[in-house]
């Protein structure tokens, strides 16, 4: 955890820019110091069917969610995700100014009994004491 889902409207495919996003997100949460490397991930799921308010009108969203891991406080993740919309919201701003579109995020934190998970990624980031890397 944690992983960054997009859903996104299919009339922006090409102008969204989701790798760069993702490459963005990423890194930041990364560099919150909040999760591990190893469990970060970022997916979009594209919408080909969707109406958007009065439907007149070629409108388009993008609805974020970050699923985590129980645990974190508001303290700790506030600072983390308003510096996340506010990357967002700039890597959509010149699409924004150009066409009508909706951004939106979420957090949506797991049940901490109730969330079943194995990776084995985690130990390509890991180091032992010894400062030797578990890289297979």
């Amino acid at each position: 955890m944690p992983h960054f889902i997009v859903e996104c409207t299919d009339n922006i495919r090409q102008q969204a820019e989701l790798p760069r996003l993702f490459a963005a997100v990423n890194q930041h949460l990364a560099d919150s110091g909040l999760f591990p490397l190893g469990g970060i991930r970022s997916r979009a799921h594209w919408i080909d069917c969707w109406q958007m308010a009065d439907g007149k009108r070629d409108y388009a969203f993008v609805h974020m969610t970050l699923k985590i891991g129980h645990g974190r406080s508001l303290e700790q993740l506030q600072p983390v995700m308003t510096a996340l919309f506010a990357l967002i919201k700039r890597h959509f701003a010149a699409l924004m100014a150009e066409r009508y579109l909706a951004l939106s995020l979420a957090v949506e934190e797991l049940h901490p009994q109730l969330n079943f998970k194995q990776n084995n990624v985690h130990a390509l980031f890991e180091q032992d004491e010894k400062g030797k890397s578990h890289a297979k």
